[in-house]
């Protein structure tokens, strides 16, 4: 693990919560995209020396709409950055740790990304985040 990447908030909606992150707390957005393969629509918020990771979900089958919907919205997950992110994979599976995804998907900027389940992390959802074929990282 390099450092931590990001920290995943669920939100209903990044539309009414960005103004408590840019207007009260004077933090920066940096973008907005969507994430088809997480059904997911995501704000990075700049928070100098890691980014928060504003998570709506894109319709009800989304992990996110079934996150909210059991606990409400707050932190989902913290996001390790990494390289390799398959030999990470395979590191952790014969360590015992199972993942949620055996494989990197698709994620946010282009990342790859695959999830610790958390139930091998003592509740924690932790996130792989793999951004070495990324131009500028």
């Amino acid at each position: 693990m390099k450092k931590v990447d990001h920290i995943g908030i669920a939100v209903q909606s990044i539309e009414k919560v960005l103004p408590f992150y840019t207007e009260t707390l004077g933090l920066s957005l940096l973008e907005i995209e969507e994430v088809q393969s997480e059904k997911v629509k995501v704000a990075f918020i700049d928070g100098g020396n890691i980014k928060l990771e504003l998570l709506e979900p894109l319709d009800e089958s989304s992990a996110i709409a079934s996150f909210l919907s059991k606990k409400g919205e707050g932190i989902h997950h913290v996001a390790f950055g990494v390289a390799g992110i398959q030999e990470r994979i395979q590191e952790l599976q014969e360590k015992g740790v199972r993942m949620i995804h055996e494989q990197p998907k698709p994620g946010a900027g282009g990342a790859e990304v695959a999830f610790l389940h958390p139930k091998s992390a003592h509740g924690v959802l932790y996130e792989l985040c793999d951004k070495t074929n990324i131009k500028g990282e």
